[in-house]
């Protein structure tokens, strides 16, 4: 049986020592994954280059459970696979870690990441990540990869048809305002907005599902009003 293409982008932080909530937005998506043994999980840390902190992190987390075959796919000096291809279509999940996107994209687009990512998702690997991560399956979305201002970024690998708004109730950068403005005036499209803890859940590019781990959280659909503005259309979140 086929299985069915997936992507579930979330706005994070996804990791809160000490709370149940820990890694609970990674833990639902990989059990939309539908593994035929051990389940396979591939972590994609290039947002943050390569940053060996972050995979000790992630090994130390994943090597310890016994049902999850877990591998790093590092690109920095080299790719850690001689066949990079082989190794992300043999995957159940492939996590990918936020921080720049701008820099994330250069170097998958360097590598051909991007035509191997769409060849996964459509072989049904579930594809996942926050922030960049989440971004990065997107057409774009407001960024600060360039500067500490939120910037326009449009060369998201594309799988699913819509902008993505990240981190929209984020109190550090206007991002919610910054995000409905790009959509309105068209340099992004419409798309989909994430508060911090919440999860979209694409099946093919159709959205099905938002998913929360904090209370009162919310996702949003934001379009052109037509007359210069935007509309945003609340997605109510189901709770796990």
């Amino acid at each position: 049986m086929a299985r069915p293409v997936q992507i579930f982008a979330f706005s994070g932080p996804d990791y809160e020592p000490g709370k149940p909530t820990t890694y609970a937005l990674l833990r639902h998506a990989i059990g939309l994954a539908s593994p035929s043994g051990r389940l396979r999980l591939c972590y994609v840390p290039t947002a943050v280059g390569d940053s060996q902190r972050h995979v000790d992190h992630y090994n130390s987390v994943f090597m310890v459970q016994p049902e999850v075959d877990f591998s790093v796919l590092q690109l920095f000096p080299q790719p850690t696979f001689a066949d990079v291809p082989e190794h992300l279509l043999s995957q159940d999940v492939i996590f990918v870690e936020g921080g720049s996107v701008l820099n994330l994209m250069a170097v998958w687009r360097v590598h051909g990441l991007p035509e191997v990512l769409r060849e996964c998702w459509e072989s049904g690997v579930v594809l996942t990540g926050g922030s960049a991560g989440s971004l990065c399956w997107h057409q774009g979305g407001p960024t600060d990869s360039f500067s500490d201002d939120l910037s326009p970024f449009v060369d998201g690998i594309g799988l699913l048809p819509y902008s993505n708004g990240v981190h929209d109730d984020s109190e550090e950068q206007p991002r919610r305002e910054t995000y409905r403005r790009m959509v309105a005036d068209g340099t992004l499209g419409p798309g989909y907005a994430s508060e911090d803890g919440v999860g979209l859940h694409y099946i093919g590019t159709e959205m099905v599902e938002a998913i929360s781990i904090r209370d009162g959280k919310k996702a949003w659909y934001v379009a052109p009003d037509g007359n210069g503005g935007s509309t945003s259309s609340v997605i109510e979140p189901r709770r796990i």
